[in-house]
């Protein structure tokens, strides 16, 4: 009977649309307030794949950490700031609802391990303490927040804070966090490092992303997850795949691993997997042209969390569970968004595509240019050093003594003079064996004429 019943399970605005069909009535959108707000949009072209109610009004969550993150990387930018900048934990930070990191006030630690444990452990102290840092304090910040929402065009847009704790002046829209993040991708691609990282590790305590499709399914790289209970769970998510890049939001969802299928759902879609994609219209807009509703964000409270004491959190705290294999809501309340044959991409959803990678240590203090994890945050300024330090080495003469000067110049640019015994003694310089030394010897003598060229050869080298 169950199955049956579902068989039988008729969506209201598929009633009313019927009906109005059969009374020759104009149609209009019947779609109910309270359903979830979902877009998906290309990284590129800022192209609109899909969208359903994304323009209404919602409270963000902590995804609002997304703009506390864009403030700051603006900051590092304009050299306001460092990555090995150190912040201190303030009371103000301490005092915040977890999740957090709970570190003791007067702690401090670098912009990077901020920013970090920001992200994957959507730690509502971090936002403070970066918050702080940036600013000097939450009100100078929140005006940076919306200064920098209304430059993008985040219309919809406000914040009262940088962590997404309850605020009902705090909302957002679906549309809004994609320019959001596609500006975050666009405008810092140095830093896309931030959005990969799939667990930290602080001490022997490790932290997995709360975005669990990191774990779950294949090609995505980012970005951010988000709960309150009159937001539902919130997830704004990113994942690549051919070289193509597409931003899910999902907004509204009634657990964390709904938001994962939605979003999975979705990335089927634009991908290309949907088998009548060919009857969808090639074009809905970019994501900017999407018009704005005027309208009182939905307070989910009760759908989300209702009397059931488990849930009555503020963050995203209680996402501790793996994603797993999380089928698809296929309640009357909860209908699938997607036909169902789009419904094999939640197949992918499927722990352990994470699993082999090791966490990033976090720590306290100044930074450690030997921890694990430090580098690659920095990765885009180190691309060049290879060059000069491949460069150095040539270049290299303290090591011989006055008279052999000339050799190592000829050592480090062979070319010009292609003879067999000029390569070999290069590589043989830290240990110079007899047979070596003697060879070595033997070609300075029989080349004295030589040294000439060889020394004009470094002056054209560099140019």
């Amino acid at each position: 009977m169950p199955f049956l019943q579902k068989l039988l399970v008729v969506p209201a605005s598929a009633l009313a649309l019927t009906a109005a069909a059969g009374l020759g009535l104009i149609t209009l959108d019947v779609r109910p307030a309270r359903a979830d707000a979902l877009l998906l949009v290309d990284v590129d072209t800022g192209k609109v794949i899909n969208e359903q109610n994304s323009t209404y009004p919602w409270y963000p969550a902590s995804v609002t950490k997304l703009m506390t993150t864009y403030v700051t990387l603006k900051a590092l930018r304009d050299r306001r700031i460092g990555l090995e900048s150190l912040l201190t934990v303030s009371p103000n930070a301490v005092a915040q609802q977890p999740s957090k990191m709970g570190f003791k006030v007067g702690t401090r630690l670098t912009v990077d391990n901020a920013l970090k444990m920001l992200l994957v452990h959507s730690a509502n102290d971090m936002a403070v303490v970066l918050a702080e840092g940036v600013a000097g304090s939450l009100d100078k910040f929140t005006a940076e927040m919306n200064a920098e929402a209304r430059r993008l065009g985040m219309t919809q847009t406000n914040y009262v804070n940088p962590n997404g704790l309850p605020a009902d002046e705090q909302v957002t829209s679906a549309r809004d966090l994609a320019i959001l993040a596609r500006s975050l991708i666009l405008e810092f691609p140095e830093y896309d490092y931030y959005w990969h990282i799939a667990s930290i590790r602080l001490g022997k305590r490790i932290y997995r992303n709360t975005n669990k499709l990191i774990d779950a399914f294949a090609g995505t790289d980012g970005m951010k997850t988000g709960f309150i209970c009159a937001s539902g769970f919130n997830l704004v998510a990113t994942a690549t795949r051919g070289g193509k890049r597409l931003i899910a939001v999902v907004l509204g969802a009634k657990s964390s691993a709904s938001r994962a299928v939605k979003a999975a759902q979705l990335f089927e879609r634009g991908f290309g997997t949907d088998p009548l994609s060919w009857l969808v219209p090639s074009s809905q807009g970019t994501v900017e042209s999407l018009q704005p509703v005027d309208a009182t964000p939905p307070d989910m409270h009760e759908d989300v969390c209702g009397n059931n004491r488990r849930r009555q959190a503020t963050d995203d705290s209680e996402e501790g569970g793996e994603a797993g294999t999380a089928p698809a809501e296929g309640t009357n309340a909860d209908l699938p968004i997607l036909p169902p044959w789009s419904l094999r991409g939640v197949g992918l959803l499927t722990s352990g595509l994470a699993a082999g990678i090791a966490p990033v240590e976090v720590y306290t203090g100044p930074m450690r240019n030997n921890a694990p994890g430090a580098a690659p945050a920095v990765a885009p300024v180190l691309k060049k050093k290879p060059l000069a330090v491949a460069a150095k080495p040539p270049a290299a003469k303290p090591a011989p003594a006055a008279d052999p000067t000339a050799r190592p110049v000829a050592a480090a640019h062979p070319k010009p003079a292609a003879a067999a015994s000029v390569p070999k003694p290069s590589p043989g310089k830290p240990s110079p064996g007899s047979d070596n030394a003697a060879a070595a010897t033997a070609g300075a003598k029989a080349r004295p004429a030589a040294k000439t060229p060889l020394q004009i050869t470094p002056k054209t080298d560099p140019q």
